[in-house]
This record gives structure tokens, sequence and C-alpha cells, in this order.
């Protein structure tokens, strides 16, 4: 009402958090896709793509395949403090492992 923004949870580590980034991020248009790996650092695992929260799994898609599956409720996602983009942490059902992955956005505006 009024116009006033819903606020995000305060427990980052809460299913309500987690949920709520995965709603705020569905939909994101991406120049490019890191992967973060300890050893041999950050690797572009694809240009192009979207960030899409469907049938109860977040995913990454990049070029018509999906690069990174998720459940909601198991994914760390925290956006940039400059806003162009997001990292995500969690279990992946593509690779089998847990990931870290980066995902710039493309330039949008509200």
């Amino acid at each position: 009402m009024f116009g006033l923004k819903k606020k995000p949870p305060k427990d980052t580590n809460s299913p309500e958090f987690k949920l709520y980034m995965c709603k705020k991020l569905d939909g994101r248009g991406l120049k490019y896709i890191l992967e973060r790996d300890p050893e041999n650092g950050d690797k572009v695992i694809g240009k192009g793509g979207i960030l899409s929260l469907y049938e109860s799994k977040f995913s990454v898609v990049c070029e018509g395949k999906a690069i990174f599956v998720c459940n909601p409720e198991a994914l760390h996602a925290w956006e940039f403090m400059s806003l162009d983009g997001a990292t995500l942490t969690g279990y992946d059902e593509v690779q089998q492992k847990e990931r870290t992955i980066l995902a710039y956005y493309t330039y949008y505006r509200e």
C-alpha cells in the first residue's frame, strides 16, 4: 500500500529470505556467467542467458540449456554491491556438486 517496497526477511539463512532472493533474481538477463574455483580462479562458463525460478527450481539458463540448477531453499544468493550481478552458491543438480556461480546482468533499468 502507498508504494512501499516489501522488505526482505532479516535472517539471511531462513528459507523465506532465500525464496525472496530467488523471486527478486527471477527473469534477470545475463551478460556472462562465471564459476568460482578456489584452486584455478574464476572461469567463464557461458555468455548470454537468464536466471529462472520455475517449478520450485532455480536455474541459470545459457544458450538454451541449464548450466546450474538448485533448490531455492538451499541456495545462498547475494547481489553485488554495484547491483550489476549476483553470487549464487548451492548444490548443483547438473554437476552433482556444490558450486559458486557469478552472474553478471545485462543493463537493466527499472
